[in-house]
């Protein structure tokens, strides 16, 4: 699954932030930054529990003291990564979502895997959001395209 997490994450950052300012490309990266992680250890494990994506907040609010603009910019990576978290829906599953505080992982397969058949529906939802990001900030002109490819902003 990738459309669902980056389609989502698009629609959702800026409907809550509405900030052509903020480097859309991180909260993309952000956005599928978990299951990058993860799926290589056979399951939904450290990068799907909310502790990473607090302790990746953390970290960039205080790798940034006193340098408000290269916050504003990093600021976008946790913002995907706390989406994808919701976009996953990975919050059903206590035991990840909550690590270290539960128990353990147990035998958690990734939400996305989990899905089956139905993320068919979810990667066609996620493919209708880039569209209408596409459209929304006009990225079939060269110009705006390549400010977008260069400083992850987009246009109001």
């Amino acid at each position: 699954m990738l459309l669902w997490f980056l389609g989502g994450a698009l629609v959702i950052a800026w409907t809550v932030f509405r900030d052509p300012a903020l480097d859309y490309r991180l909260v993309l990266v952000g956005a599928v930054l978990p299951d990058l992680l993860d799926a290589p250890f056979g399951g939904a494990r450290i990068a799907h529990s909310v502790v990473a994506s607090v302790v990746l907040l953390v970290v960039v609010m205080l790798a940034t003291i006193g340098r408000r603009n290269l916050r504003r910019h990093l600021l976008a990576l946790p913002i995907g990564t706390f989406l994808h978290l919701v976009l996953d829906g990975v919050f059903t599953a206590a035991q990840v979502f909550w690590w270290p505080l539960s128990s353990g992982f147990g035998d958690a397969v990734l939400p996305s895997v989990a899905r089956g058949w139905l993320n068919v529906a979810f990667e066609v939802a996620g493919a209708v959001a880039l569209v209408w990001g596409w459209r929304r900030f006009g990225l079939s002109d060269p110009a705006r395209r390549r400010m977008f490819l260069r400083t992850g902003r987009l246009g109001g």
